[in-house]
């Protein structure tokens, strides 16, 4: 199994910046079958929506669209550590953020059943 624990939620300003981290731990076999990181994130009485998502032995991003631009998502293996730097932040941005492990190299990054192992959130909060 993989654990995912996300930090780095809070309240912020609106244009202002947060960086959330997603530390991944658990046995090496299954740190191995990690083939992307993916951020979600749900507002209240919304659904969960795709945000982000980063491979982890490549370099490949995928964005939605409403943060291309202004979100960075990037990874420090040696850390098992994915990040995603949010800056700009508008007060729709506020919502619980989720990491989640991509369970496939060649699963759709946007689609929730591509990912099995999910954080237990972190608060962001844009005021305006």
């Amino acid at each position: 199994q993989v654990q995912l624990v996300e930090s780095g939620g809070g309240l912020v300003q609106a244009g202002g910046s947060l960086r959330l981290s997603c530390a991944a731990s658990g046995r090496t076999f299954s740190i191995s079958r990690i083939y992307g990181v993916g951020w979600f994130r749900q507002a209240p009485g919304k659904e969960r929506e795709f945000v982000a998502d980063i491979g982890w032995s490549t370099s490949n991003t995928y964005y939605a669209d409403s943060v291309k631009g202004r979100f960075t998502a990037s990874r420090d293996n040696a850390r098992n550590t994915v990040y995603l730097q949010m800056n700009s932040l508008k007060p729709e941005d506020t919502a619980v953020y989720f990491c989640a492990r991509r369970k496939g190299p060649s699963l759709s990054e946007t689609t929730i059943d591509s990912y099995d192992y999910w954080g237990q959130g972190t608060q962001v909060t844009v005021s305006s």
